[in-house]
């Protein structure tokens, strides 16, 4: 795996961020963090990450608010975003989809393995 890859985390759980961040930074990821979509959105745009890892339900700004003002941007337009989240609902699912989210996971149906695998996978093919 190409090292030096950065990952942007927009995670409100603090714990599951720091459990991804640490799993990202074992496999030589460099991992930024951001609590909500606000401080996610600031974030994208300073450090250009070459993925997203982005949580849907937040305070302040939720995952889906985030990616619309994402794509807004002129390098966020083409930014690979995986959604996360812990709701199955197709409508969500279909916000997402419609404003070109890259691949969309609920946590449940994850574990950390998995997401860091997820990771890669994006990752090794663009």
């Amino acid at each position: 795996m190409p090292s030096g890859k950065k990952i942007l985390i927009v995670e409100d759980d603090r714990v599951l961020r720091r459990v991804i961040s640490d799993n990202l930074k074992a496999e030589n990821f460099i991992a930024v963090e951001a609590e909500d979509g606000a401080a996610g959105l600031e974030m994208a745009k300073k450090e250009h990450p070459d993925l997203i890892l982005l949580d849907v339900v937040m305070p302040r700004m939720d995952g889906i608010a985030m990616l619309e003002k994402l794509r807004e941007d002129e390098w966020g337009k083409n930014a690979h975003v995986v959604m996360l989240t812990n709701l199955s609902e197709a409508e969500k699912v279909a916000q997402a989809a419609e404003r070109g989210v890259n691949d969309y996971l609920i946590k449940a149906d994850w574990d950390i393995a998995g997401i860091i695998e997820k990771v890669k996978e994006k990752i090794r093919n663009g």
